[in-house]
Protein backbone atom coordinates (compact mmCIF):
# COMPACT_ATOMS: atom_id res chain seq x y z
CA UNK A 1 0.00 0.00 0.00
CA UNK A 2 2.93 2.29 0.35
CA UNK A 3 3.87 2.24 -3.07
CA UNK A 4 0.73 3.21 -4.30
CA UNK A 5 -0.25 5.90 -1.89
CA UNK A 6 3.93 7.34 -2.91
CA UNK A 7 3.05 6.95 -6.26
CA UNK A 8 -0.95 7.93 -6.44
CA UNK A 9 -0.07 12.08 -7.79
CA UNK A 10 1.32 10.74 -10.91
CA UNK A 11 -1.95 9.98 -13.11
CA UNK A 12 0.23 8.70 -15.91
CA UNK A 13 2.10 6.11 -13.61
CA UNK A 14 -1.48 4.62 -12.26
CA UNK A 15 -3.02 4.33 -15.76
CA UNK A 16 0.77 2.62 -17.04
CA UNK A 17 0.41 0.08 -14.01
CA UNK A 18 -3.00 0.14 -14.51
CA UNK A 19 -2.83 -1.68 -18.37
CA UNK A 20 0.29 -3.61 -16.87
CA UNK A 21 -2.23 -4.98 -14.35
CA UNK A 22 -5.14 -5.58 -16.94
CA UNK A 23 -2.57 -7.16 -19.03
CA UNK A 24 -1.18 -9.42 -16.67
CA UNK A 25 -4.40 -10.49 -15.61
CA UNK A 26 -5.68 -11.06 -19.02
CA UNK A 27 -2.39 -13.09 -19.73
CA UNK A 28 -2.60 -15.33 -16.87
CA UNK A 29 -6.71 -16.25 -17.61
CA UNK A 30 -5.56 -17.14 -20.84
CA UNK A 31 -2.52 -19.07 -19.96
CA UNK A 32 -4.04 -21.17 -17.28
CA UNK A 33 -6.10 -23.02 -19.87
CA UNK A 34 -3.45 -24.23 -22.66
CA UNK A 35 -0.59 -24.45 -19.42
CA UNK A 36 -3.36 -27.24 -17.79
CA UNK A 37 -3.86 -28.76 -21.37
CA UNK A 38 -0.74 -29.23 -21.87
CA UNK A 39 0.21 -30.31 -18.35
CA UNK A 40 -2.35 -33.25 -19.24
CA UNK A 41 -1.25 -34.03 -22.47
CA UNK A 42 2.32 -34.93 -21.51
CA UNK A 43 2.08 -35.68 -17.65
CA UNK A 44 3.22 -39.02 -17.50
CA UNK A 45 6.32 -38.09 -19.79
CA UNK A 46 7.09 -35.25 -17.54
CA UNK A 47 7.25 -37.45 -14.53
CA UNK A 48 8.85 -40.29 -16.31
CA UNK A 49 11.62 -37.99 -17.17
CA UNK A 50 11.68 -36.16 -14.05
CA UNK A 51 12.26 -39.42 -11.88
CA UNK A 52 15.22 -40.26 -14.35
CA UNK A 53 16.81 -36.80 -13.98
CA UNK A 54 16.60 -37.22 -10.07
CA UNK A 55 19.16 -39.91 -10.57
CA UNK A 56 22.07 -38.39 -13.00
CA UNK A 57 24.90 -36.67 -11.64
CA UNK A 58 26.09 -33.16 -12.89
CA UNK A 59 28.37 -33.31 -15.51
CA UNK A 60 30.25 -29.94 -16.24
CA UNK A 61 32.83 -29.20 -18.91
CA UNK A 62 35.69 -29.85 -16.50
CA UNK A 63 35.00 -33.53 -16.93
CA UNK A 64 36.34 -33.56 -20.62
CA UNK A 65 39.32 -31.63 -22.35
CA UNK A 66 40.75 -31.77 -26.09
CA UNK A 67 43.80 -31.26 -27.38
CA UNK A 68 43.03 -28.95 -29.60
CA UNK A 69 41.20 -26.55 -27.01
CA UNK A 70 43.04 -23.63 -26.38
CA UNK A 71 41.40 -22.41 -23.33
CA UNK A 72 41.95 -24.06 -19.74
CA UNK A 73 39.93 -26.37 -18.09
CA UNK A 74 36.74 -24.68 -16.89
CA UNK A 75 36.65 -23.10 -20.75
CA UNK A 76 33.94 -24.20 -23.20
CA UNK A 77 35.29 -25.68 -26.40
CA UNK A 78 33.56 -26.62 -29.51
CA UNK A 79 34.34 -27.16 -33.34
CA UNK A 80 32.94 -25.64 -36.19
CA UNK A 81 30.48 -28.21 -37.30
CA UNK A 82 31.30 -27.97 -41.07
CA UNK A 83 34.91 -28.14 -41.13
CA UNK A 84 36.95 -31.02 -42.41
CA UNK A 85 40.02 -32.42 -42.23
CA UNK A 86 41.95 -31.96 -45.73
CA UNK A 87 41.93 -35.67 -47.29
CA UNK A 88 45.26 -34.34 -49.72
CA UNK A 89 46.92 -33.03 -46.84
CA UNK A 90 45.79 -34.89 -42.82
CA UNK A 91 48.02 -32.34 -40.77
CA UNK A 92 47.45 -29.26 -42.94
CA UNK A 93 44.24 -26.67 -41.57
CA UNK A 94 40.78 -28.20 -42.08
CA UNK A 95 38.64 -27.41 -44.88
CA UNK A 96 35.00 -26.53 -45.27
CA UNK A 97 32.12 -28.53 -46.45
CA UNK A 98 29.12 -26.76 -45.66
CA UNK A 99 26.16 -28.13 -43.99
CA UNK A 100 28.03 -30.97 -43.64
CA UNK A 101 28.55 -31.91 -39.59
CA UNK A 102 32.01 -33.34 -39.00
CA UNK A 103 31.21 -36.13 -36.74
CA UNK A 104 34.53 -36.50 -35.13
CA UNK A 105 34.54 -33.06 -33.89
CA UNK A 106 35.11 -32.58 -30.18
CA UNK A 107 31.70 -32.42 -28.42
CA UNK A 108 32.09 -33.26 -25.21
CA UNK A 109 30.73 -29.83 -23.79
CA UNK A 110 28.05 -29.06 -26.07
CA UNK A 111 26.27 -32.65 -24.81
CA UNK A 112 27.41 -31.19 -21.55
CA UNK A 113 25.42 -28.31 -21.81
CA UNK A 114 22.64 -29.72 -23.85
CA UNK A 115 22.78 -32.89 -20.80
CA UNK A 116 22.28 -29.91 -18.65
CA UNK A 117 19.58 -28.11 -20.27
CA UNK A 118 17.90 -31.12 -20.48
CA UNK A 119 18.01 -31.95 -16.86
CA UNK A 120 17.39 -28.55 -15.74
CA UNK A 121 13.86 -28.60 -18.18
CA UNK A 122 12.90 -31.92 -16.81
CA UNK A 123 13.06 -31.07 -12.95
CA UNK A 124 11.56 -27.75 -13.20
CA UNK A 125 8.81 -29.09 -15.63
CA UNK A 126 8.25 -32.23 -12.78
CA UNK A 127 7.99 -29.56 -10.14
CA UNK A 128 5.26 -27.57 -11.39
CA UNK A 129 3.44 -30.85 -12.21
CA UNK A 130 3.76 -32.23 -8.63
CA UNK A 131 4.87 -29.51 -6.60
CA UNK A 132 7.58 -31.91 -4.23
CA UNK A 133 10.60 -30.00 -3.83
CA UNK A 134 13.02 -32.93 -4.07
CA UNK A 135 13.49 -31.80 -8.03
CA UNK A 136 14.34 -28.14 -6.96
CA UNK A 137 16.29 -29.61 -4.20
CA UNK A 138 18.30 -31.92 -7.00
CA UNK A 139 18.19 -28.97 -9.69
CA UNK A 140 19.75 -27.01 -7.27
CA UNK A 141 22.68 -29.86 -7.27
CA UNK A 142 24.05 -29.72 -10.79
CA UNK A 143 23.51 -25.53 -11.07
CA UNK A 144 25.91 -25.72 -8.17
CA UNK A 145 28.63 -27.66 -9.74
CA UNK A 146 28.07 -25.49 -12.94
CA UNK A 147 27.65 -21.75 -11.47
CA UNK A 148 29.00 -22.14 -7.71
CA UNK A 149 31.74 -24.70 -7.41
CA UNK A 150 34.90 -23.33 -8.23
CA UNK A 151 36.48 -26.76 -8.78
CA UNK A 152 33.75 -27.64 -11.84
CA UNK A 153 31.76 -24.44 -13.05
CA UNK A 154 32.43 -23.20 -16.39
CA UNK A 155 33.70 -19.62 -17.21
CA UNK A 156 30.73 -17.25 -18.21
CA UNK A 157 32.16 -16.48 -21.63
CA UNK A 158 32.67 -18.77 -25.31
CA UNK A 159 36.61 -17.26 -26.07
CA UNK A 160 36.99 -21.25 -28.03
CA UNK A 161 33.80 -22.24 -29.15
CA UNK A 162 33.73 -23.06 -32.81
CA UNK A 163 37.23 -23.05 -33.75
CA UNK A 164 38.77 -24.85 -36.58
CA UNK A 165 42.47 -26.98 -36.23
CA UNK A 166 45.22 -24.79 -38.03
CA UNK A 167 42.77 -21.77 -38.49
CA UNK A 168 41.54 -20.21 -35.29
CA UNK A 169 41.13 -20.94 -31.52
CA UNK A 170 37.56 -19.44 -31.59
CA UNK A 171 35.13 -17.33 -33.86
CA UNK A 172 32.00 -15.12 -32.87
CA UNK A 173 29.54 -17.80 -34.51
CA UNK A 174 30.92 -19.81 -31.42
CA UNK A 175 28.28 -17.45 -29.59
CA UNK A 176 25.42 -19.25 -30.84
CA UNK A 177 26.41 -22.95 -28.63
CA UNK A 178 25.01 -20.69 -25.43
CA UNK A 179 21.40 -21.30 -26.67
CA UNK A 180 21.59 -24.36 -24.86
CA UNK A 181 21.90 -22.65 -21.52
CA UNK A 182 18.43 -20.96 -22.07
CA UNK A 183 16.42 -23.30 -20.45
CA UNK A 184 18.58 -23.59 -17.42
CA UNK A 185 18.07 -19.92 -17.11
CA UNK A 186 14.13 -20.60 -17.28
CA UNK A 187 13.97 -23.61 -14.99
CA UNK A 188 15.53 -21.16 -12.64
CA UNK A 189 13.73 -18.41 -13.09
CA UNK A 190 10.59 -20.73 -12.52
CA UNK A 191 11.80 -22.64 -9.59
CA UNK A 192 13.07 -18.83 -8.21
CA UNK A 193 10.67 -18.60 -5.11
CA UNK A 194 10.15 -22.78 -4.51
CA UNK A 195 10.50 -24.51 -1.65
CA UNK A 196 13.91 -26.55 -1.59
CA UNK A 197 15.46 -23.54 -3.49
CA UNK A 198 19.39 -22.62 -2.65
CA UNK A 199 19.77 -18.98 -2.61
CA UNK A 200 23.07 -18.91 -2.69
CA UNK A 201 23.15 -20.82 -5.88
CA UNK A 202 20.61 -19.07 -7.48
CA UNK A 203 22.44 -15.72 -7.09
CA UNK A 204 26.07 -17.04 -8.08
CA UNK A 205 23.89 -18.33 -11.20
CA UNK A 206 22.32 -14.59 -11.90
CA UNK A 207 26.07 -13.29 -11.21
CA UNK A 208 27.51 -15.89 -14.10
CA UNK A 209 24.38 -15.29 -16.22
CA UNK A 210 25.06 -11.36 -15.78
CA UNK A 211 28.88 -11.81 -16.70
CA UNK A 212 28.34 -13.97 -19.59
CA UNK A 213 25.95 -11.09 -20.66
CA UNK A 214 29.09 -8.24 -19.92
CA UNK A 215 31.23 -10.20 -22.02
CA UNK A 216 28.43 -11.18 -24.91
CA UNK A 217 27.84 -7.49 -25.63
CA UNK A 218 31.12 -6.42 -25.13
CA UNK A 219 33.81 -9.07 -26.04
CA UNK A 220 34.85 -8.90 -30.57
CA UNK A 221 32.88 -12.04 -30.73
CA UNK A 222 30.07 -11.22 -29.20
CA UNK A 223 29.62 -7.68 -31.11
CA UNK A 224 30.10 -9.62 -34.16
CA UNK A 225 27.55 -12.21 -33.57
CA UNK A 226 25.01 -9.29 -32.57
CA UNK A 227 25.28 -8.03 -35.72
CA UNK A 228 25.03 -11.09 -38.04
CA UNK A 229 21.95 -10.39 -40.45
CA UNK A 230 20.57 -14.05 -40.18
CA UNK A 231 20.10 -16.53 -37.53
CA UNK A 232 23.00 -16.10 -35.57
CA UNK A 233 21.99 -12.77 -34.81
CA UNK A 234 18.55 -13.68 -34.31
CA UNK A 235 19.45 -16.18 -31.60
CA UNK A 236 22.18 -13.99 -30.13
CA UNK A 237 19.13 -11.38 -29.28
CA UNK A 238 17.33 -15.09 -27.96
CA UNK A 239 19.64 -15.60 -25.82
CA UNK A 240 20.51 -12.21 -24.11
CA UNK A 241 16.88 -11.54 -23.98
CA UNK A 242 16.06 -14.23 -21.99
CA UNK A 243 19.43 -14.19 -19.86
CA UNK A 244 18.72 -10.49 -18.97
CA UNK A 245 14.88 -11.57 -18.15
CA UNK A 246 16.41 -14.23 -15.46
CA UNK A 247 18.89 -11.42 -14.02
CA UNK A 248 16.65 -8.90 -14.17
CA UNK A 249 18.70 -6.79 -16.69
CA UNK A 250 15.85 -4.15 -18.26
CA UNK A 251 18.78 -2.32 -20.15
CA UNK A 252 19.06 -5.13 -22.12
CA UNK A 253 15.89 -6.36 -22.60
CA UNK A 254 14.93 -3.18 -23.81
CA UNK A 255 17.69 -3.16 -25.71
CA UNK A 256 16.79 -6.67 -27.28
CA UNK A 257 13.24 -5.56 -27.92
CA UNK A 258 14.41 -2.07 -29.91
CA UNK A 259 16.78 -4.81 -31.91
CA UNK A 260 14.20 -7.06 -32.76
CA UNK A 261 12.00 -4.05 -34.36
CA UNK A 262 14.94 -2.15 -35.58
CA UNK A 263 16.90 -4.83 -36.76
CA UNK A 264 15.93 -8.39 -36.74
CA UNK A 265 12.09 -8.33 -38.59
CA UNK A 266 12.88 -5.42 -41.17
CA UNK A 267 16.47 -7.18 -41.94
CA UNK A 268 15.08 -11.03 -42.18
CA UNK A 269 11.93 -11.17 -43.22
CA UNK A 270 10.42 -10.79 -47.17
CA UNK A 271 7.04 -9.54 -48.01
CA UNK A 272 5.79 -13.09 -48.08
CA UNK A 273 7.20 -14.19 -45.24
CA UNK A 274 10.20 -15.98 -45.93
CA UNK A 275 13.84 -15.49 -44.40
CA UNK A 276 15.76 -15.16 -47.61
CA UNK A 277 19.13 -15.89 -45.92
CA UNK A 278 17.88 -18.83 -44.43
CA UNK A 279 16.41 -20.12 -47.92
CA UNK A 280 19.81 -19.69 -49.37
CA UNK A 281 21.69 -21.68 -46.82
CA UNK A 282 22.39 -26.13 -48.06
CA UNK A 283 19.62 -26.64 -45.25
CA UNK A 284 16.74 -23.96 -46.38
CA UNK A 285 14.36 -26.33 -44.48
CA UNK A 286 15.54 -26.82 -41.20
CA UNK A 287 17.16 -23.18 -41.15
CA UNK A 288 14.00 -21.43 -41.60
CA UNK A 289 12.03 -23.36 -39.01
CA UNK A 290 15.38 -22.71 -36.43
CA UNK A 291 15.10 -19.15 -37.40
CA UNK A 292 11.26 -18.73 -37.15
CA UNK A 293 11.62 -20.61 -33.44
CA UNK A 294 14.20 -18.24 -32.26
CA UNK A 295 11.88 -14.73 -33.71
CA UNK A 296 8.78 -16.51 -31.72
CA UNK A 297 10.84 -16.88 -28.41
CA UNK A 298 11.71 -13.56 -28.36
CA UNK A 299 8.77 -12.06 -29.12
CA UNK A 300 6.91 -14.52 -26.10
CA UNK A 301 9.86 -13.61 -24.03
CA UNK A 302 10.14 -9.77 -24.47
CA UNK A 303 6.40 -8.72 -25.27
CA UNK A 304 4.90 -6.28 -22.32
CA UNK A 305 1.79 -4.43 -22.68
CA UNK A 306 3.52 -1.00 -24.28
CA UNK A 307 5.33 -3.09 -26.38
CA UNK A 308 3.80 -6.21 -28.24
CA UNK A 309 6.38 -7.32 -30.63
CA UNK A 310 3.93 -10.13 -32.06
CA UNK A 311 2.12 -6.91 -33.11
CA UNK A 312 4.95 -5.15 -35.20
CA UNK A 313 3.93 -4.33 -38.31
CA UNK A 314 6.17 -3.17 -40.44
CA UNK A 315 5.32 -0.12 -43.13
CA UNK A 316 4.87 -2.39 -46.31
CA UNK A 317 2.75 -4.98 -43.91
CA UNK A 318 5.56 -7.16 -42.82
CA UNK A 319 4.71 -9.23 -39.82
CA UNK A 320 5.71 -12.29 -37.18
CA UNK A 321 2.00 -13.64 -37.94
CA UNK A 322 2.92 -13.38 -42.05
CA UNK A 323 5.76 -15.53 -41.10
CA UNK A 324 4.17 -18.22 -39.59
CA UNK A 325 1.72 -18.16 -42.12
CA UNK A 326 3.35 -19.03 -45.22
CA UNK A 327 5.51 -21.31 -42.85
CA UNK A 328 3.01 -23.41 -41.37
CA UNK A 329 1.80 -25.17 -44.61
CA UNK A 330 5.05 -26.75 -44.92
CA UNK A 331 5.80 -27.85 -41.13
CA UNK A 332 1.56 -29.33 -41.33
CA UNK A 333 2.62 -31.37 -44.48
CA UNK A 334 6.78 -31.13 -45.58
CA UNK A 335 5.54 -32.42 -48.86
CA UNK A 336 4.43 -29.01 -50.04
CA UNK A 337 8.07 -27.35 -49.54
CA UNK A 338 8.71 -25.78 -52.70
CA UNK A 339 12.24 -25.46 -52.33
CA UNK A 340 15.75 -27.72 -52.49
CA UNK A 341 15.45 -30.30 -49.61
CA UNK A 342 18.25 -29.87 -46.76
CA UNK A 343 21.88 -31.66 -47.92
CA UNK A 344 21.45 -33.06 -44.30
CA UNK A 345 18.62 -34.19 -41.55
CA UNK A 346 16.16 -33.86 -43.76
CA UNK A 347 14.32 -36.36 -42.58
CA UNK A 348 14.61 -35.15 -38.66
CA UNK A 349 12.41 -32.27 -39.54
CA UNK A 350 9.91 -31.01 -38.55
CA UNK A 351 9.16 -31.56 -34.62
CA UNK A 352 7.26 -29.77 -31.90
CA UNK A 353 8.59 -26.15 -32.82
CA UNK A 354 8.58 -23.59 -30.24
CA UNK A 355 6.98 -21.33 -32.46
CA UNK A 356 3.60 -23.35 -32.81
CA UNK A 357 3.39 -23.08 -29.72
CA UNK A 358 3.96 -19.48 -28.87
CA UNK A 359 2.05 -18.05 -31.57
CA UNK A 360 -0.97 -19.61 -30.41
CA UNK A 361 -0.64 -18.24 -26.92
CA UNK A 362 -0.67 -15.06 -29.03
CA UNK A 363 -3.24 -15.60 -32.07
CA UNK A 364 -5.51 -18.99 -30.66
CA UNK A 365 -4.64 -20.20 -33.95
CA UNK A 366 -5.89 -23.68 -33.22
CA UNK A 367 -4.14 -25.33 -36.35
CA UNK A 368 -0.75 -24.18 -35.18
CA UNK A 369 -0.94 -26.24 -31.95
CA UNK A 370 -2.76 -29.06 -33.16
CA UNK A 371 0.02 -29.10 -35.59
CA UNK A 372 2.48 -29.02 -32.45
CA UNK A 373 0.81 -31.60 -30.49
CA UNK A 374 0.98 -33.98 -33.52
CA UNK A 375 4.88 -33.73 -34.48
CA UNK A 376 7.93 -35.99 -32.31
CA UNK A 377 8.57 -33.58 -28.97
CA UNK A 378 11.73 -36.19 -28.26
CA UNK A 379 13.93 -36.31 -31.08
CA UNK A 380 17.12 -38.50 -30.81
CA UNK A 381 19.36 -36.78 -33.66
CA UNK A 382 22.29 -34.95 -31.80
CA UNK A 383 21.80 -32.10 -34.89
CA UNK A 384 18.21 -31.76 -33.93
CA UNK A 385 18.40 -31.39 -30.25
CA UNK A 386 21.28 -28.34 -30.86
CA UNK A 387 18.82 -26.82 -32.75
CA UNK A 388 15.76 -26.98 -30.33
CA UNK A 389 16.66 -25.45 -27.13
CA UNK A 390 13.32 -24.97 -25.97
CA UNK A 391 12.12 -28.51 -25.11
CA UNK A 392 10.02 -27.97 -22.37
CA UNK A 393 6.82 -26.21 -22.53
CA UNK A 394 5.78 -25.90 -19.70
CA UNK A 395 8.57 -23.94 -18.47
CA UNK A 396 7.83 -21.16 -20.98
CA UNK A 397 4.09 -21.45 -20.41
CA UNK A 398 3.46 -21.14 -16.95
CA UNK A 399 0.98 -18.62 -15.45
Amino acid sequence: MVFFRRCSGSIPFRRSLLTFILFHIICVAAAQPLYDSVAAWYRQDILYSGAIALKEAPVTVTATRSERSAGGPHDFFSEGDYWWPNPAHPDSPYIQRDGLTNPANFLSHRRAMVRFSRLMGDLASAWLLTGESRYVRHAMRHAHAWFSDTSTLMNPSLLYAQAIKGRVTGRSIGVIDMIQMMEVAQALHVMRDADGVDGDVVADARRWFSEYIKWVTTHPYGVQEGQAKNNHGTCWVMQVAVFARFTGDQYWMDSCRRQFRQVLLPGQLDSAGRFPLELARTKPYGYSLFNLDAMATICHVLSTPGDDLWDLRLPDGRTMRRAIEWMHPFVADKSRWPYKQDVMYWDYWPVAHPHLLFSYVRYRESAWLDTWRELPRFPRVEEVIRNLPVRHPLIWIAP
